[in-house]
This record gives C-alpha cells, sequence and structure tokens, in this order.
C-alpha cells in the first residue's frame, strides 16, 4: 500500500497551489483520507479530511476558506486545494488515509493522527513573501 503525494513547490504569498495523493495497492474509495502538515520544529498538524462518501470534509481553523479537500474515487486519489496561500502554510504536507471501511467518526476524530493508518511520505510546500 503506498500514498505518493505531489504537488508541492515554492509559491508567493497569495498564490494557489494543489497537491494530489495517488494510492496504490488497496482502494481508499470507502475510507476516510485526510491531511496534515508539518513545519520544521513543530508536531504534524490536521489541515483537512473527508469522509469515505466524500460528503463532509473538515478543517483546521487556519486553512478553513481557503483549502479544499476532495477526492476522486475512481482514480483512487486525495487532493488538497490551497488557496491565498500565507507564510504560515509553508511545511511538509502529508496525505494519510484510514484502514477501515465505511466508517464514521466524531467530528474530533478526523483531526488525530491515530485514526490514519497509511501516510504518504510528505510533498514540500514554500511560501515566500
Amino acid at each position: 500500500v503506498q500514498l505518493q503525494a505531489s504537488g508541492g513547490g515554492l509559491v508567493q504569498a497569495g498564490d494557489s497551489l494543489k497537491l494530489s495523493c495517488a494510492a496504490s495497492g488497496r482502494n481508499f474509495s470507502n475510507s476516510v483520507m485526510g491531511w496534515f502538515r508539518q513545519a520544521p520544529g513543530q508536531e504534524r498538524k490536521f489541515v483537512a479530511a473527508i469522509t469515505w462518501g466524500g460528503s463532509i470534509t473538515y478543517y483546521s481553523e487556519s486553512v478553513e476558506g481557503r483549502f479544499t479537500i476532495s477526492r476522486d474515487n475512481a482514480q483512487n486519489t486525495l487532493y488538497l486545494q490551497m488557496n491565498s496561500l500565507k507564510l504560515e502554510d509553508t511545511a511538509n504536507y502529508y496525505c494519510a488515509a484510514d484502514r477501515e471501511s465505511r466508517r464514521t467518526y466524531i467530528r474530533a476524530q478526523y483531526r488525530n493522527r491515530g485514526l490514519y493508518d497509511y501516510w504518504g511520505q510528505g510533498t514540500q510546500v514554500t511560501v515566500s513573501s
């Protein structure tokens, strides 16, 4: 099982960027998936999550209204559209997936790293002024 994150890069503040996470080795269409990020010297933090059906999304307060998480289950791919990027968005971004199938959780659980069993290798996003 592999999650391959891509799409990171160096952008200026205010720009947009779209991350992708291609899954292989297993069909994740029935799994909760999410994005986390980790800046140097900081712990890995929740960014966004999407339910297995794709109908419900969750965001951290710092990205709400600027980022959009989505999924294409036919392509077994997760996305993160990032708009109005800020300097503080600079981090290594990781995609993650729950190994359970068709599970729903309380809101707080989606933000918990422990929910996710599979992790991508990370893609670096650097926002400059």
